[in-house]
């Protein structure tokens, strides 16, 4: 039987790209849930015997196959008694299903593989800063119990990282500050001292204390506004009673140290995972400078068996996150 184009169908197409576009989006939500049906018809090319394969009523089965056609506005089938064989058409048609059906089956494979428990996946961003030893060390500690459980990690600085929770690309940060925001819970884990990072020939270089308020005549060098650790830097040079004067702006602390012993200002930095040579480090001692670290993920948002796991790891190393 020759392939025939049907009078009209039941969803046709305008001129007007937003018509266009929401007829797409009805006829995928008309067609979707008969696609397995047609394609275990075309494989057996026997209503009824695609019917018994899939449990469903002869009938139901039918009526599915004409109302395709009809949407679709072709015939798919050629009908002889109770067999069937597809037209040019259905050939056509039932490639892009197999393709289509085989892609969902992967997408599933992949979510029920992520949520497993014992191997499962877990999404989990955080600072720069705690890619050195913090993160490792976590996730070493947490495979002691959990040795399969897989993860994607994500670096990046604190604003960037809660786009990202909010866009869902992320289960778990952490971040600093510890962000106060209604759609996101944060629980606070734990707070790293910052210093005062100066040139080794620096004259403030031989102390090993120091009052912000002494480096107020300096020239700074930061991280980029956006950044947690910028905001922390701006607050506490204000409660010292100045503005630092900015001389370069960066993306990681590490650089930012490399800009300091090379004397191009100074800066107020998180420990180093090594000692870095050409600089010396002060304790601050007024104000208290410290940054908060803490944990955040979506409010209301599922977790699946690994991610709550991991959460529930992360907050009982309250008081103990840092190495």
């Amino acid at each position: 039987m020759a392939h025939q184009q049907r009078s009209q169908g039941r969803l046709s197409p305008s001129g007007d790209t937003e018509d266009i576009e929401k007829n797409t989006e009805d006829i995928a939500r008309l067609l979707a849930p008969r696609l397995a049906h047609f394609a275990g018809v075309a494989r057996t090319e026997h209503v009824t015997r695609a019917a018994q394969e899939m449990q469903v009523p002869q009938s139901t089965l039918s009526r599915a196959m004409v109302r395709l056609e009809q949407d679709l506005g072709v015939d798919l089938f050629a009908r002889h008694g109770r067999t069937v064989s597809l037209t040019p058409a259905g050939r056509t048609f039932l490639a892009s299903v197999e393709r289509a059906l085989a892609e969902v089956e992967r997408a599933a494979e992949e979510v029920r593989a992520d949520a497993d428990p014992a191997t499962g996946k877990v999404a989990f961003g955080f600072l720069h800063t705690m890619g050195a030893e913090t993160v490792p060390g976590l996730i070493h500690a947490f495979r002691a119990d959990h040795p399969r459980v897989r993860f994607s990690l994500v670096q990046n600085y604190g604003e960037a990282m809660l786009e990202r929770l909010r866009a869902g690309e992320l289960d778990l940060c952490l971040t600093s500050p510890v962000p106060d925001a209604p759609d996101l819970v944060a629980r606070r884990l734990d707070e790293q001292k910052l210093r005062l990072v100066v040139p080794a020939d620096h004259r403030l270089a031989a102390r090993r204390r120091v009052r912000l308020a002494e480096a107020a005549e300096e020239v700074f060098v930061t991280l980029e506004p956006g950044y947690g650790l910028r905001r922390i830097t701006d607050d506490l040079c204000r409660e010292a009673g100045f503005k630092p004067r900015v001389a370069f702006e960066g993306e990681e602390t590490e650089t930012l140290r490399g800009l300091v012993a090379a004397g191009l200002g100074v800066a107020l930095l998180p420990p180093p995972p090594v000692p870095r040579p050409g600089v010396a480090e002060l304790t601050v001692t007024a104000p208290r400078a410290v940054r908060e670290i803490g944990v955040a993920w979506l409010e209301g948002h599922p977790d699946t068996p690994p991610v709550a796991a991991f959460k529930k790891f992360l907050l009982s190393r309250r008081g103990r996150l840092l190495p």
